[in-house]
């Protein structure tokens, strides 16, 4: 067994995540230098009338895939490799990255004063084996007025994150309730990433 696994994710947060329970981990991030140009955005496009835990698990599965794929064209030491992938569902609606500040000021005034879901699927592959979770937590926000949700797409926080929010920045003083993973909803549950990794044989 390897003593560190492969992170197919661009996140700081999982990066973080992971070393706080003292996993050692390698990067296995798509177009680097010399390697196959991959569309990394193009897997993240969800499907008609797609139920968000159907595509949350389906874009993680296809994110696992093209790591692996990576991995064996790169011809990299072998170890486990990681993938994970959150996503914001207010109903059957995906809220996914916001494309601009205009588009983070209307995901944000959506979830104003409503209960959403966060869903973080996570798979990992060990040699021939795939084991695979799903995260499900459920997170209100308090009503926000226009200038509040002004103020805070203007700390650029919005930008690149699932629901246009980061639990563990300034958007926390709007969660008025959680229940479920907190690390779930800053992208990498690490109840359940344990879970997975003792199922491929490590000791944590």
């Amino acid at each position: 067994m390897s003593d560190f696994l492969y992170l197919a994710s661009q996140s700081p947060r999982r990066r973080q995540l992971l070393e706080q329970i003292g996993v050692r981990h390698e990067l296995l991030l798509p177009n680097a230098a010399g390697d196959v140009a991959e569309d990394a955005e193009a897997i993240e496009l969800a499907l008609a009338a797609e139920a968000p835990r159907d595509y949350v698990q389906r874009v993680t599965g296809l994110k696992l895939d093209a790591a692996v794929a990576r991995h064996a064209r790169r011809g990299l030491a072998p170890a486990p490799i990681l993938c994970s992938d959150t996503t914001v569902a207010l109903g059957a609606q995906i809220l996914g990255k916001p494309e601009d500040e205009a588009d983070a000021a209307r995901i944000l005034s959506l979830l104003c004063g409503q209960e959403h879901e966060v869903l973080t699927a996570v798979a990992l592959q060990s040699g021939p084996q795939r084991f695979t979770a799903l995260s499900v937590s459920v997170v209100r926000f308090a009503a926000m007025a226009p200038a509040q949700i002004a103020a805070y797409v203007a700390t650029g926080e919005p930008m690149g994150k699932a629901g246009a929010y980061g639990i563990q920045g300034a958007a926390a003083v709007h969660v008025a309730h959680l229940a479920g993973s907190y690390t779930g909803i800053m992208g990498l549950p690490l109840f359940e990433t344990a879970q997975l990794l003792r199922q491929a044989g490590w000791s944590l």
